[in-house]
């Protein structure tokens, strides 16, 4: 977990309290100016109401410049970003025909394959030929195309299961699966920062939900040891099933799962584990595979794998692997599978492509170049930040890395100083994420290359020097400090 110096604790409280109480103070004036009018509510209760509503419009609002930002091209290394502009107060923003070309570390292309590619491109635009943009239909009626079960076939042969299921969206993937695996009298034991969609697919499955610390198995042993003893609530009979839901690689913290740990633990207590690889699932391990590869898993210890298509493989949707019973029983049961509109078909072609691309069997070994760029780029990366002496969260391997901001101030801050240097970031604050622990997060693709590493490196440098996030001393002057302690800077 991060632990956060006492004195950026400090400064961060301070900072939403100054925030909070002028935002009550302008509510108040606000009131009266308002008793005034006539309300057009005619008795309804307002719509918009309590701190969310307070939250949006006294502190989001002020910086929403910095989010949503629209852009006018594929996200590449490099994006055409639209400017936009505001007259009054950032409450509303106006685009304009102008572009800012700009350095892309806020997309998830992470092996390259959102922008045009010479096997796959040509792919997506001959299926769109044969099958037009969209088959306005649910898997269970008419939106079955011969793409969807070539799909779902190379989707389970990669991941190495027996069987897999595609849905059009990675989020409802989550939240329409986990309510027809587990019900009431089912227990699953979540780790604390998982993903949003995993949160509402729990909540709305009926089940008893638990969470263990993050990525701490030790945890993990000691909840489900107590909850097995105890029971369900109130009668203590024993659980009818039991979920252990993790991540491959955490979003927001850039983190590794230790698998083999709570693999080994879920075995113990007869859990399930369901595995999340939306952010794994083809940029680690030696032929992209995730983490069951990286970690020297079995995929048959992992009884239900998901992942999303997203960030590989330069689509859309997600996808669930797992035995051939228990896809039959999604295929019979699960509302996104019977309900929502299948996954388009040239969407589904550019993931079969890719797919193809980084096992090679488009005849080049441009996937595992890929995989060695993508790995080469994020180490060096996160090693850069770390002896610049930013605070950046995550593992090795992982192409997600959080750089710590914290205080409110610093968010608009670093995200508007790197736009007005051409390099496009995403800032993280709350509710995505504590309301102490607001960051940078950069997403590094194998399709950048080492210049444009080392000119955002150089840019992120500048602005983390002028808004003071670099919270440790810089490994240069650690080494000057190292020989000589007496030395007074």
């Amino acid at each position: 977990m991060i632990t956060i110096p006492y004195l950026t604790a400090l400064t961060t409280y301070f900072s939403y309290g100054l925030l909070f109480v002028f935002g009550q103070f302008r509510d108040f004036f606000r009131k009266i100016f308002d008793w005034w009018n006539s309300s057009n509510l005619q008795g309804y209760a307002p719509i918009c109401l309590g701190l969310e509503d307070f939250y949006i419009r006294r502190l989001y609002l002020r910086i929403q410049d910095c989010f949503g930002r629209p852009i006018a091209s594929a996200p590449d290394a490099w994006i055409d970003v639209v400017e936009r502009y505001s007259n009054d107060y950032n409450k509303t923003l106006k685009r304009t025909t102008n572009v800012s070309r700009c350095l892309n570390l806020g997309s998830y292309n992470y092996l390259g394959f959102a922008a045009a590619d010479e096997y796959c491109t040509p792919r997506v635009i001959e299926s769109l030929k044969r099958f037009s943009p969209s088959t306005c239909s649910a898997r269970a009626d008419g939106g079955t195309t011969s793409l969807h079960e070539e799909l779902e076939v190379c989707v389970a042969n990669f991941v190495g299961k027996p069987a897999a299921l595609v849905f059009g969206m990675g989020y409802a993937t989550n939240s329409a699966i986990l309510p027809v695996l587990i019900g009431k009298g089912g227990l699953i034991i979540s780790d604390s920062l998982n993903h949003n969609s995993i949160v509402n697919g729990a909540r709305g499955s009926g089940a008893t939900v638990r969470v263990f610390q993050h990525n701490t198995p030790s945890h993990l042993d000691k909840v489900l040891r107590e909850q097995i003893a105890d029971g369900q609530p109130r009668s203590h009979r024993p659980w009818k099933k039991i979920i252990v839901v993790v991540e491959g690689i955490y979003s927001m913290e850039g983190e590794i799962c230790k698998l083999p740990e709570i693999v080994a633990i879920c075995k113990k207590y007869k859990a399930y584990v369901y595995l999340d690889e939306a952010h794994s699932i083809g940029a680690v391990g030696k032929t992209g595979r995730g983490v069951c590869e990286l970690l020297g898993v079995d995929t048959a210890d992992v009884d239900i794998m998901m992942g999303t298509f997203t960030k590989s493989f330069g689509s859309c949707g997600g996808y669930i692997a797992g035995s051939k019973e228990l896809i039959k029983y999604l295929k019979y049961t699960c509302p996104a599978h019977l309900y929502a509109t299948s996954i388009s078909p040239p969407s589904a072609q550019q993931i079969i492509s890719s797919i193809k691309v980084i096992l090679g069997e488009d005849g080049s070994s441009r996937g595992a170049q890929k995989l060695a760029r993508i790995r080469e780029n994020s180490n060096f990366f996160r090693s850069e930040l770390q002896k610049m002496g930013f605070e950046v969260l995550g593992d090795d391997d992982s192409p997600v890395m959080p750089i710590m901001l914290y205080n409110p101030a610093k968010i608009p801050a670093f995200s508007r100083e790197c736009l007005k240097q051409n390099v496009a970031v995403v800032t993280v604050a709350f509710p995505a994420t504590p309301l102490l622990l607001a960051r940078a997060r950069i997403c590094i693709s194998a399709s950048h290359t080492k210049d444009d590493l080392l000119e955002a490196l150089e840019v992120i440098s500048r602005v983390g020097d002028l808004i003071g996030i670099k919270y440790f001393p810089a490994e240069a002057q650690k080494q000057e400090h190292e020989k000589d302690p007496h030395k007074v800077d």
